[in-house]
């Protein structure tokens, strides 16, 4: 055989072979995003942080080969607001958002709106294929005349989805055993049970849209962008598999509730002010703890599994991976059950990074991440930017992520906002040092609260009153970066203290 003819053979077969093994599904250069937010998940509860004697050991294999960022921030902690924030990149008060959407709060247009540009919005903008599973929280349902109870769960119609295409989701429930779904186009009287623990399904839902077997759950043409809202751990604790519950039923409370502020007595009367604290219900730490770390090992084999189909099918080298929470859970610290309040162990959140691409496994990073600041951060990373609103107030920490280059922010805002009332409530800051907290109640009583977070890592001790000029410093510092976010909490403020 000629050398011609030689030469012509060996084409046709590199030909052939190299026909035979590429992969059906187009490699984008865009990285995909796959975003996991259980509901209720403190950033203690995280095995790899050797705090709480939890088990998560997918999660913190993920956080040994990416970036753990250890001051990630819930600046309003609670279901609701978290989201709105995560979603639009805006404050509570300029998003509508201000507290938990239910049926009490159809009235004060408490939902996602329409006309916010969104995070899901920019992202399909920029040719992603956006998802949604499990829970959204985010539209407060009519109130239904016969009906005395408040409606939490709702449905939230296709053009109110900001995009996703594919969905998965409900609004709120509790009943993790037996969930129910509005999926895709269905109606809102086309609703989909389950006779299954809520995360396995979602994760069996969420491994079928990565494979893409049929190529219609997504376009195998575009990058994805899937956001996975865990309903648990949230209560109710109990409903988890057994299987999960064996590493902790042999163990004592004294070995599971293991931080130093916890106190199972005590009625915190000192916080009887705050409408949001969840006093008297220590009882549910002394009966649930190991029901609540059980969930979280559940979540977190559930992630595992959806973490290996996304190896499997060779994408997880560039998908950006976060793990984190809308919002931690007291358990008991303070004598509190529950969220939203200004402790670490309702703001603290786990934020885990990985993007084998362009983040160096193993690092840690203490940014102080503040909610809004997500979805511009993301989005520049991902490279998507083009529709990116102008008038977020999160900011883009991508450069200070990727390259340790650039501004960080010197505090993270603390929240709470009564229903209906965007001025009211009470506003705080977290720095690295300090928590410093200035609380507005019912009757315009004024309480400020200083914890040292270096020397009392379990905010133990409120030491307003101890030194005038850290106080003074600090007080200044959150007014200013108040003002700087036009929060008009600052004009209710200042009527109270004139009115001294």
């Amino acid at each position: 055989m000629s050398n011609i003819k030689i030469l012509y053979v060996l084409c046709i077969a590199v030909v052939f072979v190299s026909c035979q093994s590429a992969p059906e599904e187009k490699k984008s250069t865009q990285p995909n995003l796959l975003f996991i937010f259980p509901d209720q998940l403190r950033n203690a509860a995280i095995g790899i942080n050797n705090e709480d004697p939890v088990y998560t050991p997918n999660i913190d294999q993920l956080a040994k080969e990416g970036m753990v960022i250890s001051n990630a921030v819930s600046n309003f902690p609670l279901c609701s607001p978290y989201r709105g924030m995560l979603m639009t990149g805006k404050l509570p008060y300029n998003n509508s958002v201000l507290t938990n959407a239910n049926s009490n709060r159809y009235k004060y247009n408490n939902s996602w709106q329409k006309e916010d540009v969104s995070f899901s919005d920019v992202l399909v903008k920029n040719g992603y294929d956006a998802g949604y599973v499990g829970k959204l929280h985010l539209t407060s349902p009519a109130p239904i005349p016969e009906k005395d109870s408040v409606l939490w769960d709702a449905y939230t119609p296709k053009e109110f989805r900001h995009g996703f295409n594919f969905w998965y989701s409900y609004g709120t429930f509790n009943e993790h055993n037996t969930p129910h779904y509005w999926i895709n186009d269905a109606k809102e009287n086309e609703v989909t049970y389950i006779e299954e623990w809520s995360a396995k399904h979602e994760a069996d839902v969420i491994i079928d849209y990565i494979k893409n077997p049929s190529k219609e759950t997504r376009s195998k043409d575009k990058p994805f962008a899937l956001f996975w809202s865990v309903n648990p751990p949230h209560p109710p604790y109990q409903y988890v598999p057994e299987k999960y519950v064996k590493p902790y039923k042999d163990k004592s409370l004294e070995e599971l509730l293991v931080r130093d502020n916890v106190d199972l007595e005590t009625h915190a009367d000192s916080l009887a002010f705050h409408n949001g604290a969840t006093r008297n219900h220590t009882h549910l730490a002394k009966d649930q703890v190991k029901n609540y770390f059980a969930m979280i090992t559940g979540v977190d084999e559930q992630i595992g599994r959806v973490l290996k189909a996304l190896k499997e099918q060779g994408l997880d080298k560039n998908t950006i991976v976060v793990i984190t929470s809308d919002h931690g859970e007291m358990m008991g610290g303070h004598g509190l059950m529950s969220k939203n309040i200004w402790y670490d162990e309702a703001m603290n959140i786990p934020f885990i990074l990985k993007w084998p691409e362009q983040i160096k496994g193993g690092q840690k990073s203490d940014l102080l991440l503040s909610v809004p600041d997500v979805m511009p951060t993301l989005l520049n990373m991902m490279g998507a930017t083009k529709g990116i609103p102008a008038d977020l107030d999160g900011i883009d920490l991508s450069s200070v992520i990727l390259e340790g280059q650039g501004e960080q922010p010197k505090a993270a805002l603390y929240y709470y906002i009564k229903e209906g009332q965007p001025a009211s409530g009470h506003r705080g800051m977290k720095t690295h040092e300090h928590t410093f907290v200035i609380t507005i109640d019912d009757n315009n009583t004024v309480r400020e609260f200083l914890y040292d977070n270096v020397n009392d890592p379990y905010q133990l001790t409120n030491r307003i009153g101890e030194d005038a000029a850290i106080e003074s410093s600090l007080r200044i510092q959150l007014l200013n970066m108040l003002n700087a976010k036009k929060d008009p909490w600052l004009d209710f403020y200042q009527s109270v203290q004139d009115k001294k």
